[in-house]
């Protein structure tokens, strides 16, 4: 038959990229912005209101694969023109004083610390509001973990070296970000049936959540504004 042995090495290299795709991509379901952020929703909204976490949801998908396609069609070729700028003295100490900056809003967040000086605890939980806030609570949970998404970075550069024609990144891109969404999707059908066993595991989900997200926001923010003032201090040495 014409053609098989190509047609088979083919078929063997996609399913195995979309296995490894479908693995990142469930790694990446897991995140504070498309799981954490809809547990607190589905227990904030009545069944009324799951329109809004839908919007929610279709928002976030929206968002990262917008991201990717950015991605796969060269966004960093286009700011390697700004590369002279970017690396230039003052947007050194621009970066370095970003670094010390979020150093010190760390220690705002920490939980320990406010305790100590009497404060409450910041609490993270996001509340239902209309389609508008939706939108902007997703676009900014997206803003925030778009550049610590490993596993999403790491499912475009496996497409973009897998030199995928558009006809073929573009779908696979799209069934990446639907997968990201599939257990928030899930929690929400198995409401739909079973809400009386399902809410109190998703209270002490979203407890366990409260009680921790306040520290892990404080460590991510001192890490990242250590490794920015580390990056920027030996261009700004005389």
């Amino acid at each position: 038959m014409p053609g098989a042995g190509a047609g088979g090495i083919l078929g063997e290299v996609t399913i195995g990229l979309l296995l490894a795709l479908a693995a990142l991509a469930l790694v990446d379901s897991t995140s504070f912005g498309t799981l954490g952020i809809p547990v607190y929703l589905l227990l904030a909204s009545e069944r009324a209101q799951t329109p809004r976490l839908l919007i929610y949801l279709a928002t976030v998908a929206g968002f990262y694969f917008l991201v990717g396609v950015a991605l796969m069609l060269g966004l960093s070729t286009l700011l390697e023109h700004f590369g002279e700028a970017l690396r230039s003295t003052p947007a050194y100490w621009a970066q370095f004083a970003l670094g010390a900056g979020l150093f010190a809003l760390s220690y705002q967040v920490d939980p320990k610390r406010r305790a100590k000086l009497g404060k409450p605890a910041h609490r993270f939980e996001p509340r239902v509001g209309g389609p508008r806030v939706m939108v902007a609570l997703a676009l900014t949970a997206g803003l925030l973990e778009v550049a610590t998404m490993m596993p999403y970075l790491a499912a475009v550069g496996i497409m973009t070296t897998s030199e995928l024609p558009a006809g073929q990144w573009v779908p696979v891109l799209g069934g990446y970000v639907l997968v990201m969404i599939l257990p928030p999707l899930a929690l929400l059908a198995l409401r739909a049936v079973a809400r009386s066993w399902l809410e109190p595991k998703l209270e002490r989900l979203r407890a366990w959540m409260t009680k921790h997200t306040a520290n892990a926001v404080s460590w991510t923010l001192a890490i990242a504004g250590v490794l920015l003032a580390l990056n920027a201090l030996p261009h700004l040495a005389p």
